[in-house]
């Protein structure tokens, strides 16, 4: 049931990123692809294997909970930012005007603008592979708007502006590195070990976090990307795939209406896909209304209720999950110690099971993040290693429009030669050290005046004569 979604909620401190690591090595362990967003670089500890400690083995006595099989899981780490893993990276085209649009926050006129954009792109063979390739692009219809009226309509310049400086916050953000080739193939996390282990993919996310725009449409691209291309498959006896995504508040705030109602739609759609998604967060208030309705799966640590805010989400948090008899689950939530929980599952027909009291198992993987010597170790052994670290920049967009250019000024140049030497010819030149060559016009306009000055002396002097006479 876990391609049904659920959120891992509680304070800071109470233990999430430990409960995210038990459930994600639990799935790779049966064979289901892992994708964990480490938010604070601590989860990389996944691939390594948990040494017991006089601490954690008491407290496994005291709860009678399993002693773990201490051991690592197959791993390999990814990055948009293309710094602490294999890079991530999508085509302009791939991506197409509809979700960049969506990602922008543009209004109808500016999306009229961008689907033009993609038109003209795809009628005149230019392709859109980069973030550069999109800046040339956008140049190109403001700068022929004109000539593209009659066919696409009006392109006004303040929308084509708009979009330019949406275009600026988002490669502040570090698009530039997400646009590009290799495009990640998508099947490539669907992978398990010789073993039949899934693999744990480990997004670097410490950085891109920061950039949160960014991160929404990473997020946004790959849910979609994974509904377009995965085939209908309807309730397998397990996911193909399970995402964890820490700090989830981090991808919806200040996110566009339009953004929400989109990853409302996709997580309601890739179920049937055989993909499961969980979000992880301090509050289920976090998450807005339309995306917390598709979450079915509850796992709830600890919240503090200091204040009347704090003490109406613990009431709200309560109401939400199905009640117990025999709990006091609003009271309960704030008495929660740390790995404790409050677990509401979906059951085989789909509805949440009564809330019930839990301790958390211990991971048999680290608690805390892999060395540097680790993680390269790790990378060094990937099975994607070379198949995605180097850019390609082929021909597209960008460099066959900066061919034009140059054609369309050599051919000036050439036409401005000939005219200069046509101008010479026949006005004349000045010559390298300032002096003048006079042209055929300046030569005929001398010829003139010097036989009119001649012709007229020669009047002058007949009249003398004759008066002499």
């Amino acid at each position: 049931m876990a391609n049904r979604h659920g959120c891992i909620t509680g304070a800071t401190g109470t233990g999430k990123t430990v409960s995210l690591q038990v459930l994600a090595e639990a799935f790779a362990q049966r064979g289901t692809a892992v994708f964990v967003a480490d938010i604070k670089g601590d989860l990389s500890g996944i691939t390594q294997a948990g040494e017991p400690n006089e601490k954690l083995l008491e407290r496994l006595q005291r709860y009678q909970l399993p002693t773990p099989t201490w051991q690592g899981n197959p791993a390999v780490f990814w990055d948009v930012l293309a710094e602490q893993g294999h890079p991530i990276r999508v085509t302009v085209s791939d991506l197409g005007p509809l979700l960049l649009s969506r990602m922008l926050d543009l209004n109808d006129t500016q999306e009229g603008v961008m689907n033009v954009l993609f038109r003209v792109a795809d009628e005149e063979g230019l392709l859109l592979l980069d973030f550069k390739d999109l800046r040339a692009m956008l140049a190109y219809i403001g700068e022929h708007a004109s000539a593209l009226r009659a066919r696409y309509g009006n392109i006004a310049p303040a929308s084509v502006g708009a979009i330019q400086r949406a275009l600026i916050r988002l490669e502040n953000e570090g698009a530039e590195y997400f646009f590009g080739e290799p495009a990640l193939d998508i099947f490539d996390w669907l992978r398990a070990d010789p073993s039949g282990k899934g693999l744990v993919n480990v997004l670097a996310a410490d950085r891109l976090v920061q950039s949160p725009r960014l991160y929404a449409l990473f997020m946004l691209w790959m849910m979609a990307e994974l509904y377009e291309r995965l085939p209908e498959v309807g309730d397998l006896p397990q996911p193909k795939i399970v995402f964890f995504f820490d700090e989830a508040h981090l991808l919806f705030n200040d996110a566009p209406k339009a953004l929400l109602e989109r990853i409302e739609q996709v997580l309601r759609l890739i179920r049937s896909k055989g993909v499961g998604v969980f979000f992880v967060t301090q509050s289920p208030g976090d998450i807005p209304d339309v995306i917390l309705g598709q979450l079915g799966h509850r796992i709830q640590h600890a919240l503090r209720a200091y204040t009347p805010r704090e003490q109406r989400a613990v009431r709200t948090v309560a109401q939400t999950m199905r009640p117990n008899p025999d709990l006091d689950i609003e009271r309960v939530i704030t008495e929660l110690g740390v790995g404790e929980v409050l677990v509401s599952m979906l059951d085989n027909q789909g509805r949440p099971t009564i809330t019930q009291r839990a301790w958390m198992a211990a991971p048999g993987s680290r608690i805390g993040p892999a060395t540097l010597a680790e993680k390269q170790a790790i990378q060094n052994a990937s099975p994607f290693a070379g198949k995605y670290d180097t850019v390609i920049d082929r021909e597209s967009a960008y460099e066959l429009l900066e061919q034009r250019v140059a054609e369309q000024e050599s051919q000036d140049a050439s036409q401005g030669g000939a005219l200069g030497a046509l101008s010479d010819f026949l006005l004349g030149s000045a010559g390298p050290r300032g002096g003048r060559r006079d042209g055929i016009v300046q030569s005929v306009i001398k010829s003139e005046v010097r036989r009119g000055a001649r012709q007229l002396l020669r009047g002058l002097f007949s009249s003398l004569r004759g008066g002499g006479r």
